[in-house]
């Protein structure tokens, strides 16, 4: 009796304790922070930038400006808590999270260009080192930090210098931005104040790299998956990659037979000049078609059109 009463009591302590920790959990209080989040994403062919931070306001501030005497090195003076009055926001010559809070955050799913240096896939903290003529744009190993308090300068991986341009209008809260775009490239604008900091994001071969992924995509597909080497070869047409098209619109068709892989096949024995070949797999597409409830009547049309040497 007296063991069950100890149970019961400590089986009643734990569920007070997960109680109350739950609780505590659910209290956790969101205040607003004076420098708001925000995130920017661009895609370029297939490969996603984002850029994640936190936006200052200049509120009649000074912003830009040379760093206070005796201050040497690069080191940050973000410490709004140690600034001397009348220091510039962003001083000169001194690393700066460019941005607030937490260090901003740059991540890429694949290799890119910035300003024609390789900065290989991954997550990186960005910072920079202002200069009047100058500026430095730090990509930092360590993505996680707060601000550049922790900055440490021998995990960078990659720096690269930047043109500022100064502007009439005001920028009152920091922003990122990607302006202009292109297939295979992006502007990232550092806004702020009057002062504009482009750096260019480029991915070298857009096709090429679509075409590795989609690879990748077959090999990972599932034994009865059709459908992804089958988009595989479509992408790989549209870009005169005859060999890996027709090598996966077999697999598709290895996998299943259906209307819209035979189709296709027919299509593609059409423009290689094999007509008879193309008109025996058309109706086999077509049958097949039919059977699955599917809308052929284009495709017959189109089969109709061939047969009447139109095409």
């Amino acid at each position: 009796m007296i063991s069950q009463k100890r149970f019961y009591t400590s089986a009643f302590a734990l569920l007070f304790f997960a109680l109350g920790a739950v609780q505590y959990a659910a209290a956790q209080v969101r205040a607003p922070r004076p420098s708001q989040k925000a995130s920017v994403m661009q895609t370029i062919g297939v490969t996603d930038v984002s850029i994640t931070y936190s936006r200052p306001a200049v509120k009649g501030r000074v912003i830009w400006g040379d760093a206070p005497a005796g201050a040497t090195g690069e080191a940050t003076l973000d410490n709004q808590n140690t600034r001397p009055k009348g220091m510039p926001i962003v001083p000169y010559g001194h690393v700066w999270r460019t941005g607030a809070n937490e260090a901003t955050q740059f991540v890429v799913t694949d290799d890119i260009l910035i300003n024609g240096q390789k900065l290989a896939a991954g997550s990186y903290s960005l910072h920079t080192i202002p200069g009047k003529d100058e500026w430095t744009v730090v990509f930092n190993g360590t993505a996680n930090q707060w601000g550049s308090f922790d900055y440490d300068e021998k995990k960078d991986t990659l720096r690269v210098k930047a043109k500022p341009e100064w502007v009439n209008g005001n920028q009152e809260w920091l922003e990122y931005s990607f302006d202009p775009v292109t297939d295979s490239s992006a502007t990232v604008n550092i806004r702020w104040e009057k002062i504009r900091v482009p750096f260019t994001v480029e991915v070298k071969d857009v096709n090429a790299l679509a075409l590795s992924k989609a690879a990748a995509a077959v090999a990972a597909a599932k034994p009865d998956d059709w459908r992804t080497p089958l988009q595989a070869a479509s992408f790989a047409f549209q870009n005169k990659h005859e060999e890996e098209g027709n090598r996966w619109l077999d697999q598709s068709i290895k996998v299943k037979e259906t209307f819209q892989n035979l189709s296709s096949k027919a299509q593609r024995l059409f423009l290689a000049g094999k007509k008879d070949e193309a008109l025996a797999v058309a109706e086999k597409a077509i049958e097949r078609g039919k059977a699955d409830k599917v809308d052929t009547a284009a495709f017959e049309k189109r089969v109709a059109d061939m047969k009447a040497g139109k095409m």
